[in-house]
């Protein structure tokens, strides 16, 4: 995967190793070009964006519930970070690429370039995305 390491940054957060046994590990969304790669990885492997807005206290809540409940490794997944403050027009290209009207926080669930749920507010759950996963991950 040497060329998706190098398109996308990995995104720490704390407490990483405690949560995080398994050595899951976000990748940040922040440039139009990525969008591409996020097509083909999408060939390989289940694709999620998580857009979130730093500023806003719900968003907040549901990032921390989130990425506290995972439970698998990137065998058959790769989840990106969007910080929409920061990276408002890779949000916008998004929601024009994929037909997805513009939420936050949101998820989109991406395999084989298409997406295959997304949710926003309260409705963003980890089972939802793992019920895409291979068993054995789940």
């Amino acid at each position: 995967m040497g060329f998706f390491d190098q398109l996308f940054n990995t995104k720490s957060t704390e407490r990483d190793s405690e949560i995080k046994p398994s050595g899951f590990t976000w990748r940040t969304l922040e440039e139009l070009s990525q969008l591409d790669a996020i097509e083909k990885l999408s060939e390989e492997k289940l694709v999620v964006i998580f857009k979130h807005s730093v500023t806003c206290g719900i968003s907040n809540m549901v990032w921390h519930q989130f990425q506290n409940e995972i439970d698998f490794n990137n065998d058959h997944i790769e989840m990106l970070y969007l910080d929409l403050l920061a990276h408002r027009d890779v949000s916008n290209e998004i929601t024009k690429r994929f037909q997805v009207l513009h939420q936050s926080p949101q998820i989109l669930v991406i395999k084989d370039g298409k997406v295959l749920h997304h949710a926003s507010h309260s409705a963003i759950k980890l089972s939802n995305i793992k019920k895409f996963l291979p068993e054995h991950d789940s």
